[in-house]
């Protein structure tokens, strides 16, 4: 099971998105504004698989050099690979 996330870290629906992630013990996918989930200081007790849509990253300035050693950088082709080979994707919180 994924969970994905498009919400921003400030905002109620990005902080829930990840809760469910953790409650699920799902891997995560950030998108859109929840790329900034993938910063260092962020997610450090997630114990799943988190990827990061790199073009995403970079529209918002995010190297691989800011974010944390579990993100897993990924392109629109590995999204759709991961979302059709899970049985259930929960998304867009």
């Amino acid at each position: 099971m994924l969970v994905m996330v498009k919400s921003s870290p400030e905002s109620t629906e990005g902080k829930r998105g990840i809760e469910l992630a953790m409650d699920m013990a799902t891997d995560l996918i950030l998108i859109q504004n929840a790329v900034y989930f993938s910063q260092k200081s962020r997610l450090q007790s997630f114990g799943g698989t988190v990827y990061a849509l790199g073009e995403d990253m970079r529209l918002r300035g995010i190297s691989s050099d800011g974010t944390g050693s579990k993100i897993k950088e990924i392109d629109y082709d590995k999204l759709v690979d991961l979302m059709t080979k899970e049985e259930k994707v929960f998304g867009a919180f």
